[in-house]
């Protein structure tokens, strides 16, 4: 099953990317395992930042990216990316800079799509 996941809230603020990133995880557990992908849009590029430094305790979004990015495909927006002043060498690795027709791409081939 192919799924995609768009995310478009802030990092942190609202639990919305917090929560779409923990079903990324759980979907990832499960068998047989989706082909997942994850676009980040609008705010939530910033969920993908290098070297955030969160207070101990609290969950990091770049940690979390970091995690489910080595079994799926961590997209952001390009034009979120360069209207928030985000360089490619900004952001964690395993995630890639991507465009609005990969993500139609990715939304007629997917069997769902969620949007946070």
């Amino acid at each position: 099953m192919k799924i995609c996941i768009v995310i478009n809230d802030p990092p942190y603020g609202t639990e919305r990317c917090f929560n779409a990133l923990r079903l990324a995880q759980a979907l990832l557990k499960t068998e047989p395992k989706p082909e997942l992908s994850i676009f980040l849009m609008a705010d939530a590029v910033l969920c993908a930042k290098a070297g955030q430094i969160t207070p101990d305790g609290y969950y990091n979004l770049g940690r979390m990216i970091r995690s489910v990015a080595r079994q799926a495909r961590v997209l952001l927006c390009g034009n979120c990316m360069d209207a928030r002043g985000i360089g490619d060498e900004e952001i964690v690795e395993h995630t890639t800079r991507s465009t609005m027709p990969e993500l139609a791409q990715l939304t007629i081939e997917a069997d769902k799509v969620l949007v946070f």
